[in-house]
């Protein structure tokens, strides 16, 4: 089970800012911060770090689980709204299920300011609400 995961970023506040709104839905603030260092979580525990830099590093796919399908559609006008950029010209990135994967597979993609693509995936069946 991971623990955190940390993402160096080219725009420190720009970044700060875009994941603050995009992860609000899911309950997650600023859980702590140090220089150029912020750490995404709750209960002051960070589970996402960015650090200000230089962005040499090919950007990654992050994954974050929600409760529920709806929390999946807040994560993504969130992020929109935050100037995330839709990653639908690679895998469609609309809030919508996933059978390719599993059958209750319910997702968002977005690209965040650096170009990584954050995922929010909800993996309970529609009908368990």
């Amino acid at each position: 089970m991971l623990d955190h995961i940390g993402l160096t970023v080219h725009d420190y506040e720009r970044s700060k800012a875009f994941y603050l709104a995009a992860l609000a839905p899911l309950g997650y603030e600023l859980a702590m911060e140090m220089g150029d260092w912020a750490g995404f979580g709750w209960g002051g525990k960070p589970q996402l770090l960015i650090k200000g830099g230089s962005t040499t590093v090919p950007a990654v796919n992050i994954a974050f689980s929600a409760e529920d399908r709806e929390t999946v559609q807040a994560f993504y006008q969130a992020a929109l709204k935050a100037g995330a950029a839709d990653s639908a010209s690679e895998e469609g990135s609309a809030p919508s299920l996933r059978p390719e994967y599993h059958a209750d597979y319910f997702s968002a993609y977005v690209r965040d300011p650096d170009g990584h693509r954050v995922e929010v995936v909800c993996h309970i069946p529609a009908d368990a609400f």
